[in-house]
């Protein structure tokens, strides 16, 4: 095997590019993926595949579009010994492959060279798991289900996605090229898309379509570079396993009318994580850590740049626990949710030793939002109650206005949160919601404007722009001087 970054397992690190403001005056804010992650590497080719087909703008040509290239990459990925890589490769003025579903191979990568477009096809048949089951609408359970849906359980998926990473440690997905699942386009046969039919399963039907990438007990997994965009559902799902490196990372599907197009989802058993250097805007969570069966655990989000989107996410899972969190030099441009925990009482469970540092906000509707009634996920009574505790907010810096949200979910499950230098740097309107939580203002500087009434049981009002029941908050709020995000908001990279 030849590695692709070194490991030193047990140790605690901090990643080496730059390091959060707060280090320049406290102590670090240490990563919590326990490996030793440096930037990934390409190892060496067993094969170079050339493209046949042609791409038109954005698009693969037309009379392109029963040119399969499954099963020669298939086979490819089959033969290729490990360690070693399947690299996809422009081939003078082809440069498009047109696949189905995938399945790669232990310590084996598939790299998408520079120039490259991966097109998923568009035939629903392909896809599915039993004849008919893919490409539709379903309200019960499609014939002969593959397994519950992660982040959705009890629905079973009726699609495969196009590339499965199932039990297929030390694997990779890389390169400067681009994977397009085609989301937006019409189905063959069909005078709708995929994203059509998720507008379609509103409200509790499920929309039967592929995800882009998912990977299930398959540990020490890495994607590095490779741009990703228009998924049919969520782009990449992580679970299950232990180690997973995202290096350099961009997603790029629209804002609106791309319905459950989360980014990065790893959780669900999964542990020791990064996911660093990347750039994320999607149709639903930029990157949202899934707490379901064997919570999630040991993760480090550093040196990104989310732009729309449903921002920075835990849940709504959390009935299998999320602990050891570290969020770091984040910059949230635009997203319809900024910071955000999200939980209800049929999926809740204990969310823990949650950190963000050096993180900026602008242009959101709810910059914060740590919140136990999170409707889309079904109903919002149960018996796994959420607990959020230990969460610390520190050096945030926050513009453009929006509802500030800690929603406990009853007097008993609350929520517990440090606010350390958490600054509103502009003269927009900001309202704020309070419910059973317990909040510290300090030691830096906070400036936001929480109803602090001291007694903790009176439901209380402060006004127009802050509402407060069963909840505290200690200290007073101040002006500091926080860092300019000048430098944090750039461009997404074209």
């Amino acid at each position: 095997m030849i590695p692709r970054f070194v490991f030193a397992l047990g140790a605690v690190f901090v990643l080496a590019a730059s390091l959060p403001a707060s280090c320049l005056f406290a102590p670090c804010l240490l990563a919590q993926d326990t490996r030793h992650v440096s930037e990934p590497f390409f190892p060496q080719l067993c094969t170079t595949l050339d493209a046949q087909l042609q791409t038109s703008g954005h698009s693969l040509l037309p009379p392109d579009e029963q040119k399969l290239d499954t099963a020669r990459i298939q086979r490819a990925l089959d033969k290729c010994g490990k360690g070693r890589a399947v690299m996809l490769h422009v081939n003078e003025t082809d440069n498009a492959f047109l696949s189905g579903p995938l399945d790669l191979r232990p310590d084996v990568t598939l790299i998408v060279g520079v120039g490259v477009t991966l097109f998923a096809s568009r035939d629903p048949a392909l896809f599915a798991v039993s004849p008919g089951s893919c490409g539709i609408v379903t309200h019960s359970p499609p014939p002969q289900q593959q397994g519950p849906v992660v982040g959705d359980p009890g629905r079973p998926r009726g699609c495969k996605p196009l590339i499965s990473v199932d039990h297929a440690p030390d694997s990779a997905i890389m390169g400067d090229g681009v994977i397009d699942g085609r989301g937006g386009e019409k189905m063959l046969g069909s005078d709708y898309s995929w994203w059509d039919l998720a507008e379609q399963a509103r409200p509790g039907g499920g929309q039967q379509v592929p995800r882009l990438i998912v990977a299930n007990d398959s540990g020490n997994f890495t994607l590095y570079r490779i741009t990703l965009k228009n998924s049919p559902n969520f782009h990449v799902v992580f679970n299950h396993a232990d180690g997973f490196t995202v290096w350099g990372l961009k997603i790029d599907t629209p804002q609106r009318l791309a319905r459950n197009t989360d980014g990065v989802d790893p959780g669900n058993g999964a542990k020791n994580i990064t996911i660093t250097h990347s750039y994320i805007r999607a149709g639903d969570d930029d990157v949202a850590i899934k707490g379901g069966p064997g919570g999630a655990t040991n993760i480090t989000i550093s040196h990104d740049h989310f732009y729309w989107g449903h921002g920075m996410s835990i849940g709504s899972e959390t009935n299998g626990g999320v602990s050891k969190i570290r969020v770091f030099d984040l910059s949230l441009d635009g997203p319809d949710n900024g910071i955000r925990i999200k939980s209800n009482g049929s999926r809740g469970g204990l969310t823990e030793d949650v950190v963000y540092d050096d993180v900026c906000i602008r242009n959101s509707p709810n910059p914060i939002t740590l919140d136990t009634a999170y409707s889309a996920a079904g109903t919002l009574q149960g018996d796994s109650l959420p607990t959020m505790r230990d969460i610390t907010l520190r050096n945030v810096r926050i513009s453009g206005g929006g509802k500030i949200t800690f929603n406990g979910y009853d007097p008993t499950h609350r929520i517990s949160a440090t606010l350390d230098g958490v600054q509103i740097v502009d003269q927009s309107s900001y309202t704020y919601q309070l419910s059973h939580a317990d909040l510290t203002l300090g030691p830096g500087a906070t400036n936001l404007q929480l109803p602090a009434a001291p007694d903790a049981t009176s439901p209380d009002s402060t006004g127009p722009d802050a509402t407060k029941t069963d909840s505290t908050v200690k200290g007073t709020p101040a002006e500091g001087d926080p860092a300019s995000c000048g430098d944090k908001f750039v461009p997404f990279p074209q």
